[in-house]
Order: C-alpha cells, then structure tokens, then sequence
C-alpha cells in the first residue's frame, strides 16, 4: 500500500509505503508521528493525519500492488 500527498498545484510525493510483511516506510519529511498507517490486514490500511493544520491541506491518494 502506497500513500501520496498532492498539495495544491504540486506534483504528487509519496509519504509511506506499508508492505504486509514489514514495517512501514516513511519518505524523507514524513513520520508515524504525523501520518500514522494502520495496516490490519492485507487488504485494508488506514492513514491517519495527526494534528492537522492548514499546512496538511491536500489531495491524499493511497494505490495498491499485488507485488
């Protein structure tokens, strides 16, 4: 599971990647402590934003790989 932010007139940029068998990876300016993945199973995640502030106002996309 990949999650992506595209602020405002921006490209996206992927903020964590979370694989069933390990634990998640976070991008260089991202943290658990702001973007917190909950991975119950294979087939569901959950990203929470943590403190939100007008700064966290985006698009947020997540996609999925069978690899």
């Amino acid at each position: 599971m990949f999650w992506y932010q595209q602020l405002p007139k921006n490209g996206l940029k992927l903020i964590v990647s979370s694989t069933s068998w390990s634990h998640n990876s976070y991008e260089d300016g991202y943290s658990e402590a702001k973007f917190e993945v909950n991975r119950e199973s294979s087939n569901y995640a959950l990203m929470t934003i943590k403190n939100v502030t007008p700064k966290d106002e985006a698009t947020y996309f997540c996609a999925t790989s069978k690899h």
